[in-house]
């Protein structure tokens, strides 16, 4: 996660952005908070994190609310035995919630897994470990700047209990936005309503 907030502050650097807004959905909410908190607000006014990894994922004595590490053990399991089926089925359920539902876009599928096939393998494997095991707890802390948490309840890759509404709450200036019935992938599903609550955040 020091490697993406990292990469991140170089590409603002060498942008030389100001006043930026960022936007990250899922690992990369984690991404946007741990950039802000490791690298200062001096270049960001604003933010946003939509079904967000943040505060912890996993499981811990600190943390009993979050998932078990045998779930994400599953996930780097699945990934190094077949990558291409494991991006093919994780679309077609529980990122779109597609597995309750019953109405799969096979289009969306299909960019879901061309998105992931042009990752690095050895990447995604690593980042399985990223995003589940780093503690944003103290990023969320040290952050000022209004930031919008969006999840809805109904996420099944990021539990809402235990991420959203916690964010929010160790957030200086944070606002929770609750969604009901929409997966994880809402961005894509649901880009009408999400864009229009992202515009109306940006633009206050």
């Amino acid at each position: 996660m020091d490697h993406y907030a990292d990469d991140l502050a170089a590409v603002t650097t060498h942008l030389d952005l100001r006043d930026a807004i960022h936007v990250g959905h899922s690992t990369g909410g984690g991404e946007v908070v741990h950039y802000i908190a490791r690298h200062g607000e001096s270049r960001v006014v604003k933010a946003a994190i939509i079904s967000a990894v943040p505060p912890l994922m996993l499981k811990t004595a600190a943390n009993p609310g979050g998932l078990p590490k045998e779930v994400f053990d599953g996930l780097q399991a699945q990934l190094a035995a077949n990558r291409t089926q494991f991006y093919r089925e994780f679309a077609s359920g529980p990122f779109y919630n597609y597995n309750k539902t019953g109405k799969p876009s096979e289009a969306v599928i299909e960019n879901w897994w061309r998105q992931g096939m042009m990752g690095g393998a050895k990447a995604h494997y690593d980042e399985i470990v990223a995003f589940s095991q780093t503690d944003f707890t103290e990023d969320l802390k040290k952050i000022t700047v209004p930031v919008l948490v969006m999840h809805s309840e109904d996420d099944q890759v990021v539990p809402y209990a235990d991420s959203g509404p916690l964010s929010a709450k160790l957030l200086k200036n944070g606002t929770l936005k609750t969604y009901k019935g929409f997966p994880h992938g809402m961005p894509t599903t649901q880009a009408e309503t999400i864009n229009a609550d992202l515009l109306t955040f940006l633009k206050a």
